[in-house]
């Protein structure tokens, strides 16, 4: 049987989540924090790379470390951890990398000549005075978080900002030098929390406000600005004519627990854990696909890459895409054969939720398995074409 794409497309032993899509060249490459399996917080690991052929999505290349949490000056005692990062591809050729450490209020930024390459410190996000941005009270700086990137011809945009640390999603732009703020940040989406206000309320993205997970498109002459929203399961997004202004809301992209999709269940029936999302959606090879991740060993620290093909309509709307087993397999599985539990897409419990776990420890090259089910548990997959000639299904099963 020819190879096929699971969800999680990277081995089931490997942690990536926040992944965020670029295609380089003739390749994409995912860049994402960095999980461990058991993991007592987010993001403990350094930054790894994941790429493949535009042309062949069944085939990921494991491109190592990228950038390691020590490299960075203000933290070479490693106690700070790496957030989800962002890469852009400069208007010089070089590949930047931008990051927010754990505990800090400020961007950072590295360079690589290539995009999957060894990365290396180039500087911190700053006003032409030398202030960092972040730190400037005067200029309305709020605490940095979740950097997005985006060059078009010689300008950077910048995205950043968490729905507790500033009044929604903060846009701006950066210099030539990709480092150097030349405009105030603007808010683009409001967000329900900071301090204690719900500025989405009365707006069109009430229920949909801004959370965190900033990131931008551009398709088809608009600008996509890509989020995960107070109710952080879903992916949502923005539509504007300009990349620092303007923005409507348009949608949700894809929610980790299928919340909002009817054609297999009721709407607001949670078909998995859903927890925070991060991702955004690129265009490879003629389709459109979305970047998103999961949680599995039944904690919020083990999170793993997940993508789905999504429809992009004649409006200029996407269609919620369902969270299935295939991914990124170009159509369903073939119906025969042996399947391992871990690309279970859903799984609930009269009351909770199974886990999708490993044995050992991070790192070991185990594949994953279902583990908490108990009387009423379902375990769904999908989608898989049957040619008539299955007449029976086999389970294997270990004591609990």
């Amino acid at each position: 049987m020819k190879k096929q794409a699971f969800n999680p497309y990277m081995p089931s032993w490997e942690y990536v989540p926040d992944g965020e899509p670029h295609v380089f060249g003739d390749r994409v490459y995912v860049y994402g924090s960095h999980d461990i399996f058991n993991g007592w917080g987010f993001c403990l690991g350094d930054y790894v790379c994941y790429s493949a052929p535009v042309d062949d999505l069944k085939e990921w290349r494991y491109e190592g470390v990228i950038y390691s949490k020590l490299q960075d000056p203000i933290n070479s005692d490693g106690q700070m951890v790496l957030y989800a990062p962002d890469v852009t591809k400069g208007h010089d050729g070089r590949y930047y990398l931008y990051y927010v450490l754990d505990m800090s209020d400020v961007v950072s930024v590295a360079v690589c000549d290539t995009p999957a390459g060894k990365y290396e410190f180039y500087g911190y996000v700053h006003y032409p005075d030398g202030t960092l941005y972040g730190r400037n009270a005067e200029q309305g700086d709020y605490r940095q978080f979740d950097p997005g990137v985006f060059t078009e011809g010689d300008k950077t945009y910048l995205y950043t900002g968490f729905g507790r640390f500033s009044p929604g999603a903060l846009a701006t732009v950066l210099d030539k030098d990709m480092l150097t703020v030349l405009q105030k940040p603007n808010v683009i989406v409001p967000s329900t929390m900071y301090e204690g206000v719900n500025a989405a309320v009365g707006t069109e993205y009430e229920g949909h406000g801004f959370f965190e997970a900033s990131s931008m498109r551009k398709i088809n002459g608009k600008y996509y600005f890509i989020y995960s929203s107070e109710l952080q399961h879903e992916l949502c997004y923005a539509v504007s004519d300009k990349p620092t202004e303007g923005f409507k809301y348009g949608g949700i992209l894809i929610s980790s627990c299928d919340a909002n999709i009817d054609s297999y269940k009721p709407s607001g029936m949670k078909m998995r854990v859903g927890g925070n999302n991060h991702g955004s959606v690129e265009y490879i090879n003629g389709e459109y696909y979305i970047f998103y991740h999961r949680h599995t060993n039944g904690t919020p620290f083990s999170r793993q890459a997940c993508a789905e093909k999504i429809t992009l309509n004649a409006d200029g709307s996407f269609t919620q895409a369902e969270a299935s087993s295939c991914g990124l397999n170009g159509g369903p599985l073939v119906g025969k054969g042996y399947y391992p539990a871990y690309i279970a897409c859903y799984a609930f419990s009269p009351n909770g939720f199974p886990k999708i776990t490993q044995d050992g420890k991070d790192g070991d090259e185990i594949p994953g398995h279902v583990a908490n089910i108990v009387t009423g548990t379902t375990i769904g997959f999908k989608n898989f074409e049957f040619d008539g000639s299955v007449k029976e299904i086999e389970l294997t099963i270990r004591a609990g």
